[in-house]
């Protein structure tokens, strides 16, 4: 209720209670000691803005905080993927040594066909350089060589000619000359023949006593996997090839 409204009735009822005997009312003031009532809530006071420094440290703040959890967000992310990149190298290399264990275990039966091949050349030139050398130093040995590939020939045999390098045909010849056997032969120089062999030919029948066949009789045990104590213990084969023609 207002105040002025509790006022004016209080002063009323003050002014009610008196007359006279005439029946005329006498004004008296109004009681001032009425209370007037106070509103219900002050009014809540206007907040304060911040200032310029307060602003610019909140701002600091703020900017601090970010930067802290940038960092730390940052620094989480490059440890798990340097963690991950690790476990990427770490699982390729134990494929890697996994593929190269399980190859070691499984036969090598390539390599082992090539490492054959490799020594068996190596053993056919090795063979090839000695006895070409053995031929330079001593090449009288092609009268050996012709003496065995003759005498492999049948008894029958007519029309033999014999064809050596012309080198070792002259060697032949001088070699013949001075002795007393009879020869019923026939040279024919053949430069394409190589020095310290030679091939023996009849009307039926061939005998091949050149240095490649004379190699490839020596290379034929190796090539058969035949082992060192077997050649030992059989006697040794001729190095001459025969050839009965049809």
């Amino acid at each position: 209720m207002p105040a002025r409204s509790c006022w004016v009735e209080a002063a009323a009822m003050s002014s009610s209670d008196r007359f006279d005997d005439a029946g005329f009312r006498h004004w008296l003031p109004p009681d001032m000691d009425v209370p007037v009532e106070s509103p219900d809530e002050a009014p809540e006071p206007m907040p304060q803005l911040p200032t310029a420094e307060e602003i610019e440290a909140i701002r600091k703040q703020a900017w601090d905080e970010g930067h802290a959890e940038g960092q730390q967000a940052g620094f989480e992310y490059a440890s798990n993927e340097a963690r991950e990149q690790a476990r990427r190298a770490l699982r390729e290399r134990t494929q890697r040594l996994d593929a190269l264990l399980g190859a070691l275990a499984e036969p090598f039966a390539a390599l082992d066909d090539e490492v054959e091949q490799e020594l068996l050349a190596l053993v056919v030139a090795t063979v090839r350089q000695l006895l070409r050398r053995e031929v330079r130093t001593d090449p009288g040995q092609i009268i050996g060589v012709l003496r065995e590939a003759l005498g492999i020939l049948p008894v029958s045999a007519r029309d033999i000619r014999v064809a050596l390098h012309p080198e070792d045909a002259e060697l032949v010849r001088d070699a013949y000359a001075l002795g007393d056997a009879e020869v019923n032969w026939a040279i024919v120089e053949d430069p394409v023949i190589a020095r310290g062999g030679c091939k023996v030919f009849t009307e039926t029948s061939q005998v091949d006593a050149s240095l490649e066949s004379r190699l490839a009789n020596v290379i034929a045990p190796l090539l058969a996997g035949m082992r060192h104590d077997d050649e030992e213990a059989d006697p040794p084969a001729s190095d001459v090839e025969s050839t009965d023609d049809a």
